[in-house]
């Protein structure tokens, strides 16, 4: 049976940022990562279409935790001590420029994920990090005397006195079973960031067909969002669609995924505005056919099908539009209702709503309110957050107060990213 001082659950985003501020912080303790998987880092690696959305161009503290569904209150504290801008400060210490997309999200230069990847995996190793791979936890025991006895899939047995678990999303309760085994609550686990199935088959002819901006609402939970959606061959995604998602993970996950969708194609103009639009149409091109006299900025191909599901024929001009036409048109515009059928994860994301309950956690520090000696960072924790890097800062972010308190270091210090120079092996 061997002894580690500080033992990390968990190979990916958190667990090795943890690791390396506790180093970087000066720990001369042996500090070790466990991974169950045989590759490290293996959601960095598929993140953002292989490119990774390191975090956002966001530096009001407030504003960017309004992007965490769950989580936004405990973030504020947070990312007081470890921001954005801390972040993109460590990258660019230890060799990786990041640069700013028009949206807000940040991704390397080099456009590659292999580039954070390489990074954090050639720090872990400088800093005398040890990371082992397909070496999973099955059982974790916190022993009456201090510290905890982890016992490991291939039978091993090994003690350490700090445990940092950052396994990643509880995608499953069995997924967050090391931490209820110490007597913390796990929140319910549901997926977030997910598209819409619709079987409609004048939507699905659409697919591809971009929509610049749209309001979408759930009717009778509050749920509204705004934003560019995306056509889909099974329904609807994009921007709108996913925020959507987000907020209403828990509410659609009870409603089992099927539930009316209404969509507003015109947000930014009301019904007297549109109804004008249609007024100047039917003077000004009397004799050019509805359909194809779109309103902008809706695609020519949406129009035709709105202008097909309010009941006009293909064949009307815009002169003979009658009051009745018009104002089923304007209903189609403003209030199209979707039956949904079902959801599919976004790849990109695949993120999950739940985890360890945060009133169990000392946001300050990272640490169990139940054992000393236990921290957690990560998906692990009921924290998840829109599209545009903000999981990957929560990562970043929780992990390194975790780190820098298994270190022993303060626990409102601010990091020193510009003088940080790792040892070499």
């Amino acid at each position: 049976m061997s002894s580690e001082r500080i033992t990390i659950v968990g190979g990916g985003p958190a667990g090795f940022f943890a690791a390396l501020a506790c180093a970087d912080a000066g720990c001369r303790d042996e500090i070790i990562i466990l991974e169950r998987g045989p590759q490290f880092l293996a959601k960095v690696r598929i993140s953002g279409g292989g490119r990774c959305n390191v975090t956002h161009a966001c530096s009001d503290v407030r504003e960017f935790a309004s992007h965490y569904p769950r989580g936004g209150r405990e973030m504020i504290g947070a990312l007081n001590r470890f921001a954005a801008s801390d972040t993109v400060a460590w990258f660019d210490a230890h060799g990786v420029k990041l640069k700013t997309e028009s949206d807000g999200r940040m991704f390397p230069i080099t456009d590659r994920s292999e580039t954070i990847v390489d990074c954090l995996l050639d720090s872990a190793r400088r800093a005398g990090v040890k990371a082992m791979a397909n070496c999973g936890v099955e059982q974790v025991t916190k022993k009456a005397d201090g510290g905890f006895e982890l016992a490991l899939a291939n039978g091993e047995k090994r003690l350490c006195d700090k445990l940092l678990l950052a396994p990643g999303g509880c995608r499953t309760a069995a997924q967050g079973q090391l931490a209820v085994s110490l007597g913390h609550t796990l929140e319910l686990p549901v997926p977030s960031l997910f598209t819409f199935h619709i079987a409609t088959t004048w939507l699905r002819e659409l697919a591809g067909v971009p929509v610049e901006s749209a309001e979408v609402s759930v009717p009778g939970t509050g749920l509204r969002e705004r934003g560019p959606l995306l056509l889909t061959h099974s329904g609807l995604s994009g921007p709108a669609i996913l925020r959507l998602s987000a907020w209403g993970a828990r509410k659609l996950h009870k409603m089992d995924y099927r539930f009316p969708l209404l969509i507003n194609w015109l947000p930014h103009g009301n019904a007297e505005k549109l109804a004008a639009e249609l007024d100047s149409r039917r003077r000004s091109q009397s004799a050019r056919h509805l359909v194809n006299a779109p309103i902008a900025p809706l695609p020519a191909r949406l129009w035709a099908k709105l202008v097909a599901a309010a009941g006009i024929a293909e064949d009307t001009r815009c002169s003979a539009l009658s009051r009745a036409a018009q104002h089923r048109l304007l209903q189609q515009l403003r209030r199209t209702e979707f039956p949904v059928t079902g959801k599919s994860l976004n790849q990109d994301e695949f993120v999950t709503c739940g985890g360890v309950r945060l009133s169990e956690v000392n946001f300050k520090t990272m640490e169990s309110r139940i054992h000393p000696g236990l921290f957690f960072a990560g998906e692990v924790l009921d924290i998840d957050g829109l599209t545009g890097g903000f999981n990957f800062q929560a990562a970043w972010t929780t992990g390194w107060i975790a780190g820098r308190v298994l270190a022993g270091k303060p626990r409102l210090a601010r990091p020193d990213t510009a003088s940080k120079v790792l040892p070499m092996w």
